[in-house]
């Protein structure tokens, strides 16, 4: 498996493409370049004109080349002030200039290490230049360089804190692989044990010329061996390289999904309904089902708001299983904020199995889980 915080900075710096908002930002300083141009007296008319279109355009590439984008800008306008200064004439002031705290925003944002290294060097190489040659007092350039400042480490906290709840989700999802490792150790450890009683005894009534009793013990090692396999197929994929110790807590059923109603209390009420043919199924299956079922619940008694009932539906078919929790709360139109780390662990272990997870607001009130699982765990 790759390296999580290397896969997790190639994330953060890959360019996203153009989106409304990087349309609209350019129009934004077009149109302010439009105002300038008709209503001021600019200073190198053609050249200013030709500078501020550039402004525009690098708004638009800033999230794929952020270093261009900030070296044409800050280096722009500083080439711009001491070609002004060595001929005599006024500095080209345009009101686009604010857009130049963008681009130094996107270039912490989606670079790190040397881009972002060069970068700060030519801002500040380009700012003691402008400084140098039109001096504008002490308060307004300590202001600037502080707007400068904020920009460049406003950037930088967004990406490591993306970052960082990258690696929390890459986390939740392994901590599910280790758990569906742990409970494939359980189920393959009993099955190959009665594999093992079944063979010895077999092998005793072989030797003693009791066929029939023989045969009962191969059919038997016969449907034993068929489990086995089919619990190993459905989360093989769930294994991870290092040897995984055995679990002391007891792998979770079906019938325990009704225990977590006694959670309920005055204010919540949690109600359990199970339907269908829920028989026969694997243990990885009703062990995801109570997981996916424990989280939503908890997820409910936290974040629900003005929440008075939670629904549980477990209905079994001939070809899959299905989960659905919802709660009453207020309705929320959208997610408050970044999915949990819970439900990104929910997910996951739901997928390695074969399934399907979905949540989000319900269309009446408050949230709503949907799981899909495979009778059979993950197709093979």
């Amino acid at each position: 498996m790759p390296n999580a915080a290397t896969t997790l900075r190639a994330a953060a710096r890959r360019p996203l493409p153009y989106t409304w908002r990087d349309w609209a930002l350019a129009a934004l300083v077009l149109t302010v370049l439009v105002f300038d141009v008709a209503f001021r007296d600019l200073v190198w008319r053609p050249a200013a004109v030709a500078f501020g279109c550039g402004l525009a355009l690098a708004v638009l590439v800033r999230r794929a080349h952020p270093l261009a984008a900030v070296v044409y800008a800050f280096g722009g306008f500083a080439v711009l002030d001491v070609a002004a200064f060595v001929v005599g004439t006024e500095p080209v002031d345009l009101h686009s200039g604010w857009v130049v705290l963008v681009l130094l925003y996107a270039l912490l944002r989606w670079r790190a290490g040397r881009e972002v290294a060069i970068g700060m060097a030519v801002t500040a190489v380009a700012l003691t230049a402008i400084v140098s040659v039109d001096f504008p007092g002490l308060a307004e350039t300590t202001a600037g360089i502080a707007m400068v400042l904020l920009a460049a480490a406003l950037g930088a906290s967004v990406r490591y804190r993306t970052i960082a709840r990258g690696q929390l989700i890459v986390q939740a999802k392994l901590q599910e692989r280790e758990q569906l490792a742990r409970e494939l150790h359980d189920t393959v450890a009993h099955h190959v044990s009665a594999i093992a009683i079944q063979a010895q005894a077999g092998l005793f009534l072989a030797r003693s010329s009791s066929l029939s009793g023989a045969t009962e013990a191969l059919e038997t090692i016969n449907r034993e061996a068929a489990r086995t396999l089919a619990e190993m197929r459905a989360m093989v994929s769930a294994l991870r390289d290092r040897r995984q110790q055995p679990s002391l807590v007891p792998q979770r059923r079906i019938a325990d999904i009704e225990g977590l109603a006694a959670d309920s209390t005055e204010a919540l009420r949690i109600g359990v309904e199970l339907r269908g043919d829920l028989t026969d199924l694997p243990p990885a299956v009703e062990g995801a089902l109570y997981r996916v079922t424990q989280e939503s619940i908890t997820n409910a008694q936290r974040h629900a708001q003005h929440a008075t009932r939670v629904r549980v539906e477990v209905t079994g078919s001939a070809t899959d299983v299905q989960l659905t929790v919802s709660d009453d709360g207020a309705r929320i139109a959208s997610a408050a904020g970044p999915p949990g780390f819970g439900l990104a662990g929910m997910t996951e272990r739901i997928t390695l199995l074969g399934g399907t997870l979905n949540a989000g607001p319900n269309p009446d009130r408050g949230w709503i889980v949907r799981a899909v699982l495979p009778r059979r765990g993950a197709a093979t």
